[in-house]
């Protein structure tokens, strides 16, 4: 399961996101950026927890929130300036690959 395309694209995220978050400011580094890798763990951890579950929905629907997260303290690090924005649309863009991926997985599990 650890080699489908939701777990591929999430560790795409994962070493294109982690550089940025530690050029982010000092005081910022244990707040936001912390927040972020967090929220980015956890939804990994969420997926470990699906494939190898019977009950699959409840860690499908904690990684869907943690991708929600996700997308909210990207945008906000862009309005504070913490990252560029061809930067927060290409992790937009693999945000927004993920979640259809999840979606998709989410959808499978209750048909």
């Amino acid at each position: 399961m650890e080699s489908s395309p939701i777990f591929t694209k999430t560790y795409e995220l994962i070493v294109w996101l982690n550089p940025l978050l530690t050029r982010f400011p000092k005081d910022q580094r244990f707040r936001m950026a912390k927040r972020i890798e967090d929220s980015l763990f956890s939804f990994h951890e969420n997926l470990l927890r699906a494939s190898q579950h019977k009950e699959r929905h409840p860690y499908l629907l904690e990684a869907d929130h943690e991708l929600e997260k996700m997308r909210v303290y990207l945008r906000l690090s862009m309005d504070m300036g913490w990252i560029k924005f061809n930067q927060y649309e290409n992790g937009g863009k693999m945000l927004t690959e993920i979640g259809k991926l999840l979606g998709g997985w989410i959808k499978a599990g209750l048909g």
